[in-house]
C-alpha cells in the first residue's frame, strides 16, 4: 500500500462503457465456471464418502451408458464457452481499432515515472488529464525497460517497450481521479511507479490546459522531475543516505575531493547528473549515485537544474519537507 492508497481496491470503480462491460464479462464467465465445476467437485465429495473404503455400497457396474448425456456433457460447455470467447473477441477487436477523431496523448515510461504530453504541448510527469466523452489515444513507449501503463478505471493495460510504440484507447463517460500503474516489474521502485489519471468536463479540460497545464513550468515542473526521479531518496534532509544537500547550494563554492573548489553552476550540477562519476567528487562524500545520462530528456534536466537553482523548499509547499536533491 503506497501513501496515496486508503484501501487495497478489489474491484476498482469504472468509467467507461467499455470497463462495464468488461466486468460483466468477468462476472458472467465467472458464474459459468462455477456451475460447471461445483457440481463436479460436490458429486466427487459425495462418491468419495459414499464408498469410501469400509463403507456398505453396491460397486458393481451398472450397466446403463448414455452417450446422450456424455455428448451433452462435452457439447452443451463447449458451446457456452464459445459465447465468451466470441464476446472476449469482440472487446480485444474494438480495443484495438481507435476511432479516426481519436485525441492522441504521447507516454513514456521510465524507471520510475510517466511522463504524458497532450497534443497543444502541456505535459505531466505521473498525472494524466483527459476529457470525458472523447476518445483518447495513448501511444507509449519506454525510454530503458520494459514498463506496463495499467489504467484500472477504463480495464487496461498494454507494454511499454523501448524501441517499440504501442498503443491503448479509451472513451471515459464518468468525471473523477482514479490510479494508473506500471504493471510490469521494472526494477528496484517499481512499486513507486504509480500516478493518478484525472477525467474532466470537456470545458474543465480546456480550462486545465489554458491555466493548470500551463502552471507545470519553472519550479513547480521542476519538482515533479525531482519526484519522478526519486532524487529525494538520497537528499532530502530526513535521508537516511549521506549524500549532499542541495538546498540553497546553486551559486555557492563547493569543495571537491581534489583539494579544488569549483562553483554549483548550470553545468557543475548538469555534469553531476549526467556525469556523476566524473573526476569532481565532491571532499567527504563517497560516489553511489547512478548517471543519468541517456535517461533523462534535455527538457526535463533543464526543469530540474532551473528548480535547484530555485528556493526548493518554497516551491515543494513546504519548508520542511525538501533538504536538497540530486
Amino acid at each position: 500500500m503506497t501513501p496515496h492508497h486508503s484501501a487495497l481496491e478489489l474491484w476498482p470503480a469504472a468509467v467507461s462503457a467499455k470497463a462495464v462491460e468488461t466486468d460483466y464479462l468477468i462476472l458472467a464467465f465467472t458464474v459459468l465456471t462455477l456451475l460447471l465445476t461445483v457440481p463436479v467437485f460436490l458429486a466427487i465429495t459425495w462418491f468419495a464418502l459414499r464408498y469410501r473404503d469400509g463403507q456398505e455400497a453396491d460397486r458393481e457396474p451398472s450397466g446403463v451408458r448414455s452417450n446422450l448425456v456424455e455428448i451433452s456433457w462435452m457439447l452443451i460447455p463447449f458451446a457456452l464457452t464459445l459465447i465468451f470467447f466470441a464476446w472476449g473477441a469482440r472487446l480485444f477487436v474494438h480495443s484495438k481499432n481507435p476511432p479516426p477523431d481519436a485525441m492522441v496523448i504521447e507516454a513514456i515510461g521510465r524507471q520510475w515515472m510517466w511522463k504524458f504530453q497532450h497534443p497543444t504541448g502541456q505535459s505531466e510527469i505521473n498525472d494524466l488529464h483527459v476529457p470525458i466523452n472523447q476518445p483518447v489515444r495513448l501511444r507509449i513507449i519506454s525510454q530503458d525497460v520494459i514498463h506496463a501503463l495499467y489504467l484500472p478505471a477504463v480495464r487496461m493495460q498494454v507494454a511499454a517497450i523501448p524501441g517499440r510504440t504501442t498503443e491503448l484507447w479509451f472513451k471515459a463517460d464518468r468525471a473523477g481521479t482514479f490510479h494508473l500503474y506500471c504493471s510490469e516489474y521494472c526494477g528496484t521502485d517499481h512499486s513507486l511507479m504509480e500516478g493518478r489519471v484525472t477525467f474532466m468536463e470537456p470545458g474543465d479540460y480546456q480550462e486545465w490546459l489554458t491555466h493548470g497545464g500551463a502552471q507545470q513550468s519553472g519550479p513547480a515542473a521542476g519538482l515533479a522531475v525531482y519526484n519522478a526521479y526519486g532524487c529525494g531518496t538520497c537528499h532530502n534532509a530526513d535521508s537516511q543516505i549521506r549524500a549532499p544537500r542541495l538546498a540553497g547550494l546553486y551559486g555557492r563554492e563547493v569543495r571537491l575531493a581534489d583539494g579544488t573548489t569549483r562553483i554549483a553552476d548550470d553545468t557543475y550540477l548538469r555534469e553531476k547528473i549526467l556525469n556523476p562519476n566524473g573526476n569532481r567528487l565532491a571532499e567527504g562524500y563517497k560516489q553511489i549515485m547512478p548517471s543519468y545520462a541517456g535517461k533523462i530528456p534535455d527538457d526535463d534536466l533543464t526543469r530540474l537544474i532551473n528548480y535547484l537553482k530555485s528556493d526548493m523548499r518554497a516551491a515543494a509547499g513546504d519548508p520542511a519537507a525538501q533538504g536538497g536533491t540530486r
